[in-house]
């Protein structure tokens, strides 16, 4: 999402279902504008059944990142800093116990959410303390 803010879901496993009921849960959440949901090469993902709705919500266009590349998904960052708030230290009994760690977590990274970006900052420019010239 544009304001750096994560849509988080629990499902029993991960299949078309689980990612249709997500990707309509984006959808619900953001409704203006074509959405881009980057995604990786997941059978779910490709399924006949997630290409058949995806056909029927014509403004969600799903971005592949290439096999092998999984450094390109800006997701991986985000699960690793959710998985350390998350679920670090805890003893999970149910399913219930995992839904409510994950409300808590997703509420304390939108506390301090900010849009992601690729790459580094541009360099500080440099200040020189002392400018020598050479005439010759």
């Amino acid at each position: 999402m544009r304001d750096g803010k994560e849509l988080t879901r629990c499902a029993a496993s991960r299949n078309s279902k689980g990612y249709i009921a997500l990707l309509a849960d984006i959808e619900a959440d953001n409704p203006k504008g074509d959405l881009f949901v980057i995604t990786d090469n997941l059978t779910s993902h490709l399924s006949a059944e997630t290409t058949a709705w995806l056909a029927q919500h014509p403004r969600i266009h799903q971005v592949f990142i290439p096999k092998g590349a999984w450094w390109l998904n800006l997701q991986e960052g985000w699960w690793r800093l959710f998985r350390r708030d998350a679920l670090a230290g805890q003893d999970v009994a149910n399913p219930h116990e995992i839904d409510q760690a994950r409300r808590v977590a997703t509420a304390q990274l939108h506390a301090r959410a900010q849009p992601w970006i690729w790459g580094r900052p541009p360099k500080a420019r440099r200040h020189y303390r002392r400018v020598f010239s050479y005439r010759i």
